[in-house]
């Protein structure tokens, strides 16, 4: 007779657990559907194609011949896998050669490529603060941003998302003896698809003499002449002190990067364990991401960042004229300007869930974003262009979200 220990069996009556359970029995969880295909405005998902609106792929890049040019020789010269990491035999000229692209494109130092973005937040933010410091966040912050300051061992504050009184009100907190106060934000919200009021933020931070770091993950290769994301949109670059980004979205690849001054980037090579104790990424990856930022810093990049935006329009405009609840703009020195993530609002996870089914059986991949990932009550579908949709994509699936929708119980 098998005898369960108390973990195993605490395991086994997790509600979220449960939860899981019942939806992939009744076949409408919008998780772990498998893919086919390459990420493309038309994927392959288990048997049928769907148009894509669930992906990162903001430029198109996923499938681009340079980019792929650039995995495969990457893959050709050095293999599968380095097995090992960055410290040790896990440097290749490919990282070298990407850090100072990096370096050189946002006009800084220097830069350190990491593994996963998500280690990029954890490893970077806790290398850099720790006990006796104060992390401010934005209560909208990624996972790995929450996840990296409670690592840190600094004091971690929330403040109301893009709330620029509460921030102010956190920031006049008193600080303990010398601790040192860090503020940390997105320039893009992947949830809501907002911009940071990155101009106010700034000034904040220079006022009450904090360090700022600003999460470019879903801002990079869109905003900005250079397309450095959200700093560079606001007219802030100068003013931040880490930059952080992904190289899984717009780059397309996977990894993730942090630029800045030198004194930064040497302290990450010694301090961040996050870089430090794990393997480096697949060559193919880190061939794929410097082929990638190569492309975005080229005319066709700043073009592709100009088409995305307007497809996020067309979508954005034709479900908002139908009178459905949906976010992806954001006042900026600009004026409004549009995002490539179209939420559209919803509130009730298991309404979300239900949603999500049927627009999928009708043949449109979205993503659903439930509690935690947002607030109780606010469930959302997250909805992703790419500069490579077509209008009559785009126009066949603005129909059908608005049938679906309609179909909803009142």
């Amino acid at each position: 007779m098998m005898v369960v220990n108390r973990l195993m069996k605490r395991l086994g009556g997790d509600e979220r657990v449960d939860l899981l359970r019942a939806v992939r029995e009744a076949d409408v969880v919008p998780y772990f559907r498998k893919m086919e295909s390459a990420v493309a405005p038309v994927v392959r998902v288990e048997g049928r194609d769907k148009i894509m609106l669930g992906s990162n792929n903001y430029l198109g890049i996923a499938d681009h011949p340079k980019v792929v040019e650039g995995a495969q020789h990457a893959l050709d010269t050095f293999g599968s896998a380095v097995t090992g990491s960055r410290l040790l035999n896990g440097t290749l000229d490919l990282h070298l050669e990407l850090e100072h692209e990096i370096a050189q494109w946002h006009g800084t130092d220097d830069a350190l490529v990491f593994t996963t973005g998500y280690q990029t937040n954890l490893g970077t933010i806790s290398a850099i603060v720790g006990p006796g410091d104060t992390v401010i966040v934005d209560s909208a912050a990624h996972a790995s941003i929450r996840d990296g300051s409670a690592l840190s061992g600094a004091s971690v504050v929330k403040f109301k998302h893009n709330d620029m009184a509460d921030l102010e009100a956190k920031l006049q907190q008193p600080v303990v003896d010398d601790g040192a106060v860090l503020v940390i934000v997105d320039g893009l919200y992947s949830m809501e698809g907002d911009l940071a009021p990155l101009d106010a933020v700034s000034d904040l931070c220079i006022r009450y003499h904090a360090a700022l770091m600003v999460d470019e993950a879903h801002s990079l290769g869109v905003y900005g002449p250079e397309l450095t994301g959200a700093a560079e949109l606001f007219g802030i670059t100068k003013d931040v002190d880490v930059t952080m980004a992904s190289l899984s979205k717009s780059p397309s690849s996977t990894g993730g990067f942090v630029t800045g001054s030198s004194d930064l980037i040497d302290t990450l090579r010694v301090k961040a364990r996050a870089f430090l104790f794990t393997t480096s990424g697949v060559p193919a990856a880190v061939g794929a991401a410097l082929a990638s930022v190569r492309l975005i810093r080229s005319d066709e990049g700043k073009d592709r960042a100009r088409r995305v935006l307007e497809n996020a329009e067309i979508l954005r405009g034709g479900l908002q004229s139908a009178g459905l609840d949906v976010a992806g703009r954001s006042a900026t020195p600009h004026g409004d300007t549009a995002a490539p993530i179209v939420s559209l609002h919803i509130g009730d996870d298991l309404v979300a869930m239900s949603l999500w089914k049927n627009l999928y059986d009708r043949g449109i991949f979205t993503s659903a974003a439930l509690h935690p990932a947002v607030p109780k009550s606010g469930a959302i579908l997250r909805l992703c262009v790419m500069a490579t949709h077509t209008e009559q994509q785009l126009s066949t699936a603005t129909e059908q979200i608005i049938e679906a929708v309609a179909e909803l119980p009142r």
